[in-house]
């Protein structure tokens, strides 16, 4: 018997302005889409063999062991039920089986698999590819060190090449070269992909990927020279092995270095890549994926603290009055509002993100490596801005649950703590956006020689004029408003670029200079990234899967994303009058007038987002709305309640009273 729903979100449900059902079929790629996803995580959650105790119940070995056994669960039923497309996968694994938690097999298909095919040769991936895709072997990806993660060349990791055996000689000659926080690396894997400084003849070649077997395949214990393992609980992230590895004079066949794109040959000739970033394909893929999983985790969290706002009511608004519902509150919904704007604004991002990175890498694989320095660029600024706003969402979403937002029961811990690392890993924001920004400093200089930009920088050719004073703009006007964005990139691109410029003037070297314009660099190469998105946003309002109620409340949703950015930031705008005062006081009426139209239409549009309540793991933000019972029961379930008495009364604190009362 289906559950009653709570009369508040009945109410929210009954009152919106469209159907969420337009918007979900948007946000997934069309009805058939939406249907096959809905089967997959409902064939997933309803499977028996995936059942267990509540994870937040277990301890970190208990985590573990249940995740590998999901992970292979995985693997098999996959290819009995035939499931082999990208997204169908991910529908049934990462969102039905594992709600969005990595297992211990994370970084055999995100990277190990990945890397393979894109760096080994046809010799290579024939001699591995099918035991790695048959589950034969299981593989991650080795890169980050102790010392070392996103500068790269930095890595201590080495790998020098004996031509006499034909052999590369691994060792890691420090402390801080120990490769430290590869998933699936403390337990699980038994081979990797090594990221190692190349050396012949004493001559150093930077980071090269190197296929080495770390485990047995009879017994699973590391090999000679080997040191692997575990390296302890984390923040999340409680049922992945993360893990250290070390070699002692570790040799491994010449053709064990993936050898696409550079090579050594027998005698230690060494064949330089076309592009010595064709080594970081795997990267760039990641971190294109990362927008979507930022973009996912943010809308759990609104998801949640927008049906949970409407369920809870506190205080009183007008004295003798009931209770008004959190939602009702105008601080409420401006912490909450733009966090939704938001999670939209990278749920299209990411789908461009995606689609970019697919059609750059189509071209990359015919020859065209032209297209790789803006994907690099595109991929780091988007990574680090989604991953920024998603921490600070999540955050603001917990608070807004008020007490309860705090339990694990509210599933919004669960959310932060496995998805917060996004803006260190893969590459640190603040340094990635330093990698876009020289990106811009590049084109900014083509730009001046008069040569023709890569479309997402094609801007840069020109900065609009600013406006004459006292003109009147529309900033409710999407148009105008993109024009702004475009226009304070544009500048900010423009002045870090004297900047850098003054600092060379000022005698100091390239290095330095760079470092001293830093704050600004990144702010443009962030200003840049704002631009792209919601020019990218807009853009996505015209698609013809949506009527013109969804297209409404979508284009209001813009709108608010759009205008709060300004807000934000209106020193930026403000600076060079590019807008007023006036404009700035504009865009907070606005804010408040958009807030006030889409409160009827909230609770619809975090339905849009279609997560059931099996994959948002929430008490508060359940479907429906019967929050206060099952939080009663989500506690009963508590391992300390198995028993009225635990035995640690009888141990400890029995005799401590006892004592004490025997002494009155």
């Amino acid at each position: 018997m289906a559950a009653k729903m709570n009369p508040d979100l009945k109410k929210e449900r009954e009152g919106a302005s469209f159907d969420p059902e337009k918007i979900t079929n948007l946000l997934y790629g069309g009805p058939d889409r939406v249907t096959s996803k809905r089967e997959l995580e409902s064939l997933a959650l309803n499977d028996p063999d995936f059942q267990h105790e509540d994870l937040n119940f277990m301890s970190r070995e208990q985590q573990y062991e249940t995740q590998l056994k999901k992970s292979i669960l995985v693997v098999q039923k996959q290819k009995e039920l035939g499931i082999v497309d990208q997204m169908d996968l991910h529908s049934y694994s990462y969102n039905g089986v594992f709600q969005s938690m990595s297992g211990p097999f994370g970084l055999h298909t995100s990277m190990f698999l990945p890397t393979l095919r894109g760096q080994g040769t046809d010799e290579q991936k024939a001699k591995w590819l099918k035991m790695a895709e048959e589950y034969a072997i299981i593989g991650t990806y080795a890169q980050t060190e102790m010392g070392h993660g996103t500068f790269l060349r930095g890595l201590e990791t080495t790998s020098t090449y004996d031509p006499q055996t034909q052999e590369f000689i691994l060792n890691t000659p420090t402390l801080t070269g120990t490769k430290w926080w590869p998933g699936c690396l403390g337990k699980t894997s038994n081979y990797c992909v090594l990221m190692a400084q190349l050396y012949i003849h004493g001559k150093s070649y930077g980071p090269h990927p190197f296929m080495v077997q770390i485990r047995s395949l009879q017994d699973h214990k590391p090999l000679p020279g080997v040191t692997v393992g575990d390296i302890g609980p984390k923040f999340g992230y409680q049922g992945n092995d993360n893990g250290f590895l070390r070699f002692d004079n570790v040799r491994i066949p010449r053709d064990n270095m993936l050898m696409k794109y550079s090579r050594v040959e027998p005698d230690g000739t060494y064949v330089k890549p076309p592009s010595s970033k064709l080594a970081y394909g795997t990267m760039v893929r990641v971190r294109s994926m990362i927008v979507g999983e930022a973009s996912e985790s943010l809308s759990k969290a609104v998801t949640i603290a927008i049906r949970y706002s409407c369920v809870r009511r506190q205080s009183e608004m007008k004295p003798g009055h009931p209770e008004p519902q959190v939602l009702d509150y105008v601080t409420q919904q401006y912490k909450l509002f733009p966090f939704l704007a938001a999670a939209y604004a990278f749920v299209f991002a990411s789908r461009t993100m995606i689609f970019v990175y697919f059609q750059s890498m189509a071209k990359i694989s015919s020859g065209d490596i032209t297209v790789l320095p803006e994907l690099h660029a595109l991929s780091s600024g988007l990574k680090s801005l989604s991953s920024w706003v998603m921490n600070a969402g999540i955050e603001e979403c917990r608070m807004a649950c008020g007490g309860h937002g705090y339990s694990h029961a509210s599933g919004i811990p669960s959310i932060y703590m496995e998805h917060t690392p996004a803006a260190t890993y893969e590459g640190e924001n603040t340094v990635l956006m330093l990698q876009t920004a020289r990106y811009l400093m590049k084109s900014y200089n083509q730009s001046m020689q008069g040569e023709k930009l890569a479309d997402s920088v094609a801007y840069l050719s020109g900065v609009q004029p600013v406006p004459a004073a006292g003109r009147t703009r529309n900033v409710l006007d999407l148009g105008v408003l993109i024009e702004a964005y475009q226009h304070r990139a544009a500048r900010l691109v423009h002045e870090a670029a004297l900047q850098l410029r003054n600092e060379r003037q000022a005698g100091k070297d390239q290095p330095d200079a760079w470092n001293a314009a830093s704050v600004d660099l990144v702010k443009a190469a962030k200003a840049h990234s704002q631009y792209f998105v919601v020019k990218n946003f807009a853009g996505r309002l015209t698609d013809p899967a949506l009527d013109s109620a969804a297209q409404a409340v979508l284009t209001r949703l813009c709108q608010l994303y759009a205008l709060h950015g300004v807000v934000d930031n209106s020193g930026d705008f403000l600076e060079d009058d590019y807008l007023t005062g006036t404009d700035i006081r504009q865009a907070r009426r606005h804010i408040n007038a958009l807030m006030a139209k889409l409160r009827p239409d909230a609770v619809a549009l975090v339905d849009a987002f279609d997560f059931p309540d099996g994959i948002l793991n929430s008490v508060l933000g359940r479907y429906d709305g019967n929050v206060y019972e099952h939080l009663l029961e989500w506690a009963k379930a508590s391992p300390l309640n198995k028993t009225d008495v635990h035995e640690s009364y009888h141990k400890y604190l029995k005799p401590f009273l006892e004592a004490n009362r025997a002494k009155l």
